[in-house]
C-alpha cells in the first residue's frame, strides 16, 4: 500500500446529507467524512454503510465513484431513505436534528463486503443507535482481532451512557470532544481526571480529546500527555466536520506510524483548514494538495 503500513482503513457507519439554513445541502456523516478525507490522502478506505434506493442514494454512489472511493461496502435499501440531518448554527456552533430510521440504521450483517486481512477499523457511536447496524458491527468484528478507533458522537436523543461506555471497551484508540468527555465521566471534576478515569475504564492505548478553539490533548496508557493549540486562521465559514477532519488525520497518522505530537499537529492544522470550507467535505483535490506535499504522502 505504497508508504502505508500493511493495514487498510475500514470505516463503518452513517452517510447522510447535511442541510443548512441557507438551503445548501452537503454530504456528511462522521464516518463518511473520515473516509472521504482518507481517500484524498491516498489511504484507500473501505467504507461500509447503507443508502436508500432514491435520488440522494444515487448521488452518494455517484459522488463516491467520482472521488474514486471503494463503494463495494455501500448497501442499497429499498425500504428506508438515505440519511439526512438538519443543521442549525447556534452561538457559532452547529446543532443537529438527526432523522430517525434512515438507511444507515439498517446495515445488513449478511451483506458485508470481504474484509482485508489486516484492517484498522473506525466507527462511531451514532451508527449503532438501531439494533440492525449494531449487529452488523458485531458481525464485522466476529472472529477477527481488529484494532479499533472509536469516535464518540453524542447526538441527543440517540445515545445512552452505558451503551457508549460498553462500545468503548476494547478500543485501542478513542476520540471524543471535551463536552462528550464531561458527559460520559461526570464523576471527575477536571479534564485530566476525566481523561484518566475514562482511560482506566476502557483500557485504551490512546485517548484523544478535542477542545474546539483550545485545540486538543491526548493521554496514553502510561499517563503521558501531549497538547496542540490551533494557530490563528481567518476565513471561518463553519465548524461542521472539523472534528471529523481532525479524526481522519489521526487515523492517517496511525496508519503511517506517526509519533503522537506530529499526528496532533497535523490533525489540528487540517481541521483548522476545514473550517474555511462549507460543510464537512471538500471536492477540490487542490485543497488537499498542500497537506499531501507537506506531509510527503507519496
Amino acid at each position: 500500500m505504497n508508504a502505508f503500513t500493511s493495514q487498510r482503513p475500514v470505516v463503518f457507519g452513517e452517510v447522510l446529507f447535511d442541510r443548512f439554513p441557507d438551503g445548501s445541502v452537503v454530504l456528511g456523516g462522521a464516518p463518511f467524512n473520515v473516509a472521504w478525507h482518507l481517500q484524498a490522502f491516498g489511504a484507500a478506505p473501505l467504507f461500509i454503510s447503507r443508502v436508500g434506493d432514491d435520488a440522494l442514494g444515487r448521488r452518494i454512489r455517484d459522488t463516491m465513484h467520482a472521488w474514486e472511493m471503494d463503494a463495494s461496502g455501500l448497501q442499497l435499501d429499498s425500504a428506508h431513505p438515505t440519511g439526512s440531518v438538519d443543521i442549525r448554527i447556534e452561538d457559532g456552533e452547529p446543532a443537529f436534528d438527526i432523522v430517525d430510521r434512515q438507511a444507515y440504521d439498517f446495515i445488513d450483517p449478511s451483506a458485508l463486503p470481504p474484509l482485508p486481512d489486516h484492517a484498522l477499523l473506525y466507527h462511531g457511536s451514532l451508527a449503532v443507535r438501531h439494533a440492525d447496524s449494531g449487529r452488523a458491527l458485531q458481525q464485522l468484528q466476529q472472529d477477527r482481532d481488529l484494532q479499533r478507533l472509536v469516535d464518540v458522537n453524542l447526538r441527543p436523543p440517540w445515545w445512552q451512557r452505558e451503551t457508549v461506555l460498553s462500545l468503548l471497551q476494547g478500543a485501542r484508540w478513542i476520540k471524543l470532544n471535551e463536552a462528550e468527555l464531561e458527559t460520559l465521566v461526570p464523576e471527575a471534576g477536571e479534564l485530566q481526571a476525566r481523561m484518566q478515569l475514562l482511560q482506566d475504564r476502557c483500557r485504551a492505548e490512546l485517548l484523544v480529546v478535542t477542545r474546539g478553539a483550545a485545540g486538543a490533548v491526548t493521554r496514553d496508557a502510561g499517563g503521558d500527555q501531549h497538547r496542540v493549540v490551533p494557530r490563528e486562521r481567518g476565513g471561518l465559514i463553519d465548524t461542521v466536520g472539523a472534528g471529523d477532519a481532525f479524526t481522519s488525520v489521526v487515523m492517517l497518522g496511525l496508519l503511517r506510524g506517526w509519533e503522537v505530537p506530529l499526528m496532533l499537529e497535523r490533525a489540528q492544522s487540517f481541521a483548522s483548514a476545514m473550517t474555511g470550507v462549507r460543510g464537512a467535505t471538500c471536492k477540490d483535490p487542490g485543497f488537499y494538495q498542500s497537506f499531501f506535499e507537506a506531509w510527503k504522502l507519496k
